[in-house]
């Protein structure tokens, strides 16, 4: 899954008149000032497509990842969903989470208070964050988000990763500023935590059946 980074930089031929009135993708074009997560939030459209998210200055745009990311991502939130409830617990997918000047949009957010109502959350009241890892964005899942997120304290971190369709859960807690890990199982096994709250799964329940090969000169629709 490619994903590409909007630096502030200025259109050569942008003018006043070109600027969109209203929230529009538009704005990437002029926009010559670092990237705030307020600014975004102000300044770009919400949207159900890819995930719009800033990090040090700069706007990350990222599509949706594959079909199996999406079948494991709602799976897990789902059954994580109610789990976390009987802790008294609320879980979101791909919610704002906004850490300083920082938009992040976790796979999946474990709040210590409820969203209802709310466009994003302070970082500061997350328990855990969790990603579901995509092929082409290994070093973010795996290195570059669980760094910002331990700099931001967040107690826990989940990593599902779906490498050759063999799902992995690891289950990460934040000690002397590092994440260290607690629990894992591959599929087959049992994934087991207990903290934040109780939670078991088998990661090989995540992922649904592998589509059948089609004739790549076929008509769409047809195999």
């Amino acid at each position: 899954m490619a994903q590409a980074a909007y630096a502030p930089e200025p259109a050569p031929d942008a003018g006043a008149d070109d600027r969109p009135t209203g929230p529009s993708f538009d704005v990437l074009r002029w926009h010559d000032e670092p990237w705030t997560a307020q600014l975004a939030l102000d300044l770009l459209p919400e949207t159900n497509g890819p995930k719009v998210e800033v990090l040090s200055g700069s706007v990350i745009v990222t599509p949706h990842a594959g079909y199996d990311h999406q079948d494991a991502e709602l799976d897990l939130a789902y059954l994580l969903k109610q789990a976390a409830r009987k802790a008294k617990l609320w879980l979101y997918a791909e919610a704002n989470v906004v850490s300083g000047q920082d938009l992040f949009i976790p796979d999946l957010v474990v709040l210590r208070v409820p969203g209802g109502g709310r466009t994003t959350m302070d970082i500061r009241h997350a328990v855990l964050l969790g990603e579901v890892v995509s092929p082409g964005n290994r070093r973010k899942d795996i290195i570059d988000r669980p760094r910002e997120y331990g700099t931001a304290g967040v107690p826990f971190f989940l990593r599902v990763d779906l490498r050759n369709r063999v799902p992995t859960i690891a289950l990460f807690e934040l000690t002397d500023g590092e994440y260290r890990p607690v629990a894992a199982a591959a599929a087959g096994s049992t994934f087991v935590m207990r903290e934040p709250f109780e939670f078991s799964v088998d990661p090989g329940d995540l992922l649904g059946e592998e589509a059948p090969m089609e004739d790549e000169d076929a008509p769409l629709g047809e195999s």
